[in-house]
């Protein structure tokens, strides 16, 4: 067979076989009652005895970060290196749903729903706290250089990209790549176990694939439900700072109910009227407020900061990707295997939307748009973000001077030291809250998918349920646990993400399998 046209296996699966019908949604037998009763589980225990569970989910999740750092850095550094074998190669001109096969969407569209997806909320999050929280040595330096130093200034810049550059995209690619190649051009369900058709052939519709699936589901869970958790704490943050609102329980349920309201609106229209339209919105606003900070920030160090931290980026990348002999070994753990395993237990989520509108891409535009093209915009809102922050923080000016004391302020304690900055505390807060709706959105649709058996079009109420299920998941952890409930989700994000990390590394093989079939 010629890998450029791909023709479909020959398989007697057929699919929503295993379906049944339960309160008007078409659900996939187990995936969706066992996933749903683990959710269960975990919630109730966790509100119930949220210390013992943070207790017992950090311990495993620290054992993890511990006792398999190189295992995580060791398979990032791999995945990056299999996409760059892939661009090129001849297998880069394979066309993802055949030869004929044109885009689903138009490029600008397709970047904004993928990036949105991808990291938007972290952005919003982390784009101050991250640098600031190297240079002042809030957990450790990169490489263990001096806090406050200029050496450590250049370095969180350069580590900050790191964490959120090719390793990360290169994660989220393969698992993007392999559901839609096998999706469009072998005619198989658009669910986590159909990437392993090579290597265990009909067995995937078995016990084999319903644990890849379930584990796929809690995955997205953990990481959608946390991030969920986030957002409320940094938007109330906002509020209180700009409106003095209580930042509070309530104010947190409230956002997180408010959220989950619009997502189930967006949900009902789909992914045109719905996820497409919350995309295009957070770009625009995003790039408002880039440009807004980077006219009204030190512009001149916002430009030079540009190419100086794409070369610390680029210069340190092989110090920042080993592990052995570091002497931040510390630090690495804390934030690198950190973010490695966090966005690992991402993947399912992000890679399946992404395959999801990537149809029409030839497998070279897919992964150079997806490794390059959101790590550039990272490249430039971090270093108007920053940059800002860190001179601020070099010069005494404002709150950050003293450094970060609450990781969800610190992006509104630089923007008040800018003008007009109750319009653009205002404005981060919208578009944290966009950001907010669109991730609870397309992650919804993922779900959905994945617990329907790989079908793209199940029933409104089984997409409604999902998301509903996402909100009262972080509600019901905030009202039952507070912090320590949603750090217990946290970790067990983080635990997910080490048998993961061997799931895509099988996938690179099955994937490459599958490419080379003749």
């Amino acid at each position: 067979m010629d890998s450029s046209s791909a023709s479909h296996y020959d398989i007697e699966y057929e699919l929503g076989q295993d379906n049944v019908e339960i309160l008007g949604m078409d659900v996939h037998n187990p995936v969706f009652g066992i996933s749903a009763l683990l959710i269960i589980i975990f919630v109730a225990g966790t509100i119930m005895f949220p210390e013992l569970a943070n207790s017992y989910l950090s311990a495993v999740k620290n054992w993890c970060l511990v006792n398999f750092d190189w295992f995580f850095m060791g398979s990032a550094n791999i995945l990056v290196l299999f996409c760059l074998y892939l661009v090129a190669t001849r297998f880069g001109k394979i066309r993802l749903g055949g030869e004929s096969a044109t885009p689903d969407f138009n490029r600008l569209s397709w970047f904004s729903m993928l990036f949105a997806a991808g990291m938007g909320i972290g952005l919003m999050f982390w784009g101050v706290a991250e640098p600031m929280a190297y240079f002042s040595g809030w957990g450790g330096t990169p490489l263990a250089v001096e806090a406050w130093s200029p050496e450590a200034a250049e370095l969180a810049m350069a580590a900050t990209l790191y964490h959120w550059g090719l390793h990360a995209w290169a994660i989220y690619a393969i698992v993007a790549l392999s559901l839609a190649f096998f999706c469009y051009n072998k005619g198989m369900p658009l669910t986590i176990r159909s990437a392993f058709y090579p290597l265990l052939g009909e067995r995937i519709w078995g016990w084999w694939g319903h644990l890849i699936d379930i584990m796929a589901v809690m995955a997205t869970i953990f990481g959608l439900a946390t991030s969920l958790g986030m957002g409320a704490a940094q938007a109330s943050s906002g509020l209180n700072f700009l409106f003095g609102v209580p930042d509070a329980l309530n104010t947190q349920i409230a956002i997180v109910v408010g959220v989950t309201f619009l997502a189930i609106i967006s949900v009902v229209r789909g992914l045109d009227g719905g996820v497409k339209v919350l995309s295009n919105v957070n770009m625009v606003l995003a790039l408002l407020l880039l440009i807004f900070v980077a006219i009204t920030g030190p512009t001149l160090a916002i430009f030079k900061g540009v190419f100086t931290s794409a070369g610390g980026y680029f210069s340190n990348l092989i110090p920042l990707s080993g592990w052995t002999d570091r002497p931040d070994e510390t630090w690495m753990q804390d934030w690198t295997v950190f973010y490695w395993a966090w966005w690992i237990s991402w993947s399912p989520f992000v890679g399946m939307f992404i395959a999801r509108i990537s149809r029409g891409r030839t497998i070279r535009e897919f992964l150079i748009a997806v490794l390059l093209i959101p790590p550039f915009v990272t490249l430039l809102w971090m270093s108007s973000f920053g940059i800002s922050a860190l001179e601020q923080a070099q010069n005494g000016v404002g709150a950050l001077a003293n450094g970060i004391s609450t990781a969800s302020l610190a992006t509104f304690q630089m923007l008040e030291n800018l003008p007009i900055n109750e319009v653009t505390t205002g404005l981060g807060i919208l578009l944290v809250m966009v950001f907010f709706v669109t991730s609870s959105d397309s992650g919804s649709l993922v779900i959905d998918s994945i617990t329907a058996g790989g079908k793209l079009d199940a029933p409104t109420p089984q997409r409604i349920f999902w998301a509903v299920l996402q909100g009262g998941i972080a509600g019901a952890l905030l009202f039952g646990g507070g912090k320590e409930a949603l750090s217990a989700l946290q970790a067990g994000a983080i635990a997910t993400g080490l048998p993961f990390t061997l799931i895509l590394l099988l996938m690179c093989v099955s994937l490459y399998r599958g490419l080379a079939e003749r």
